[in-house]
């Protein structure tokens, strides 16, 4: 985001042969992203299969292979788009190969889903690499195709861990409303969130995306009321989850409201998904899952919650920014800076946690 920034204001030249937004995009969408579920698969598969993690030096090659992508892509006027799309499609094509192998092994078939996500982004990837090189013209259809999926992700995945993670903190508190589990109302929102994405993705305009998406948005507001949210308002690290959750639908009325006049701007609706429910929903996923593998109390300390309220703003100034077009520069730029602010935070906190050597207990027995 600095480097974009800088870019953006002319203060620097990457020699990358995407232009600025188009790196941008494709770093935050294939880079970011890419490595967010590379964290999350690679923590949560053990779980789910009782399988070892993946650890030593096959890690350290998709960490190589992710280093590599990053550094291809900013610099593939130098080296080539071809040679630079080669390099970068390497990690999620590892990472699609070593989930399938970890989830085929472990027979663990409820999380396939996962590896079909995992394979979609990377052919988006390949999409956007080959739009780049002039072989097809997508009219943006990558960049849309790349959210859907990530999209679908959260709601599929968080669509379980909000309502399970919010009924165990409630059940301790005695608590007489519960989350309602994940059941057929889950699956039948789930269904026709991903047809109205579809649909969007491929005709952003018109009536029958306007409706699509007006239903899919008044769907997942149900779905997240069904949650408990509100009472869960004492601990940040589950009510950031619900503020994550609550920007699907929100950028799904945005859409529709775009599908329908075209003047207004598709870029709110688009950032309330990326910075809103995808950037809200690592984060918040991120800091619990570093604090319980670290052995640390499942509470957000003074840190984490300002990270929380930073990106918070992120979304709400950028999303601002999109319909202000007198303040747009001051907007993106207070939305950049609170998006730093929120990363530099997690690190701050939960950074010490994860490179302190965890102390051995002694053999007994």
């Amino acid at each position: 985001m600095g480097l974009f920034v800088a870019m953006f204001q002319g203060h620097l030249a990457l020699p990358t042969a995407f232009d600025t937004v188009a790196w941008h995009y494709h770093e935050m969408l294939f880079g970011y992203v890419g490595a967010v579920l590379a964290g999350f698969a690679l923590t949560a598969i053990p779980n789910w299969t009782g399988r070892l993690p993946l650890r030593g030096l096959p890690l350290l090659g998709l960490v190589i292979f992710w280093l590599a992508g990053r550094s291809a892509i900013a610099v593939s006027a130098l080296i080539g788009a071809w040679a630079a799309a080669a390099i970068d499609l390497l990690f999620l094509a590892a990472l699609t190969a070593v989930i399938a192998r970890e989830i085929i092994a472990g027979r663990n078939w409820r999380n396939l889903p996962l590896v079909a996500a995992v394979l979609l982004l990377f052919l988006c990837n390949v999409l956007s690499h080959c739009e780049n090189l002039n072989l097809v013209d997508t009219s943006g259809r990558a960049q849309r195709f790349s959210i859907v999926v990530v999209i679908m992700l959260i709601g599929l995945i968080g669509g379980r861990i909000i309502p399970s993670f919010s009924r165990n903190w409630l059940v301790k508190r005695d608590a007489t409303r519960l989350p309602t589990p994940f059941g057929r109302f889950d699956q039948l929102t789930l269904a026709l969130t991903l047809v109205a994405l579809v649909w969007w993705a491929a005709a952003p305009v018109g009536a029958v995306t306007g409706g699509l998406t007006t239903l899919a948005a008044a769907l997942n507001l149900a779905r997240l009321a069904r949650w408990q949210g509100f009472a869960t308002r004492p601990e940040p690290l589950l009510w950031v989850m619900h503020v994550g959750f609550l920007w699907i639908p929100i950028g799904l009325f945005m859409l529709a409201l775009a599908a329908w006049l075209p003047d207004v701007p598709q870029s709110g609706a688009i950032h309330a998904f990326t910075i809103g429910a995808v950037g809200t929903m690592t984060l918040a996923v991120m800091s619990r899952a570093t604090l319980g593998h670290t052995g640390q109390p499942l509470r957000a300390n003074t840190g984490l919650t300002l990270a929380y309220l930073f990106v918070t703003a992120a979304v709400v100034l950028r999303v601002a920014a999109a319909f202000w077009d007198e303040l747009f520069l001051p907007l993106v730029w207070g939305a950049v800076a609170a998006w730093i602010a929120a990363f530099v935070l997690y690190l701050g906190v939960c950074g010490p946690h994860l490179v302190r050597r965890q102390e051995r207990r002694p053999a007994t027995g």
